[in-house]
């Protein structure tokens, strides 16, 4: 994998097999974090996604990573839990993605909804281009969740089942590299362009850069995009992700 797009995904996915459309049982989720975390796509890999009601059935591993949903501050929590979110405006005890509008939020992360069961609740390209160019200008970081399971924007079945619905869906690429271009300063017609685009070889990751149509991105630009602004998205399939990861591959 070329060094561009390896910044790009590293530790990109929280993996929430919990939620719809998979909705596992926990013990099936926690062995699948297991797996997934020894595996060689591993660095791929970010945090396990639970609930605060089911920390207590779960012994993390040494080297797992916790996003604790939460309703209220949880108070001490086992080292692992690193990150809280939350439908408030508000940090809490730890580092805390908030869901709700980016004018509500004082203190904290932000987190967005890039995706649903039925395509009513799917956000338009450009509702998630001004979140980014909005949440950037603050210098606000972020997480997506929800709809975000296959790289490319394309038209898609939205669950599991055999009479899904069916939607267009965000590309986890596109928005990624839509956030990196928002972080620094392209303006919202190239952002908007970014999240629709729908040809995966419109993407070019070459040895050092990332190119979309003439427009490129350095590998440390977008390893600073990561770490300072596009954090992660939650995602209950680790697997489908992966595997179109690596069907871009040539």
């Amino acid at each position: 994998m070329t060094s561009p797009l390896r910044a790009l995904v590293s530790r990109l996915v929280d993996y929430a097999g919990l939620y719809p459309p998979a909705a596992l049982s926990l013990p099936e989720v926690l062995d699948n974090y297991r797996r997934y975390l020894a595996s060689e796509d591993g660095w791929i890999l970010s945090r396990l996604v639970l609930p605060a009601a089911k920390l207590g059935e779960v012994r993390p591993g040494d080297n797992w990573r916790v996003t604790l949903l939460v309703e209220q501050d949880p108070g001490p929590l086992a080292p692992q839990v690193e990150t809280l979110e939350y439908k408030g405006g508000h940090k809490l005890s730890l580092p805390t993605y908030c869901e709700v509008p980016l004018d509500q939020i004082e203190s904290g992360f932000a987190k967005v909804r890039t995706g649903g069961l039925t395509p009513d609740v799917i956000p338009p390209a450009a509702q998630i281009a001004d979140f980014l160019i909005q949440a950037a200008a603050r210098r606000l970081p972020f997480k997506a969740t929800a709809g975000l399971h296959h790289a490319i924007r394309a038209q898609r079945k939205l669950t599991y089942a055999a009479d899904s619905p069916c939607g267009v869906m965000h590309g986890f690429i596109n928005v990624f590299v839509a956030a990196a271009f928002a972080w620094y300063d392209a303006d919202r017609a190239l952002i908007l362009d970014v999240l629709q685009e729908d040809n995966e070889s419109a993407f070019e990751f070459r040895e050092d850069e990332m190119r979309w149509r003439g427009n490129v991105l350095t590998t440390s630009q977008i390893a600073a995009a990561r770490r300072d602004f596009a954090h992660s998205f939650g995602s209950c399939s680790f697997e489908e992700p992966v595997a179109d990861l690596h069907a871009l591959q040539p």
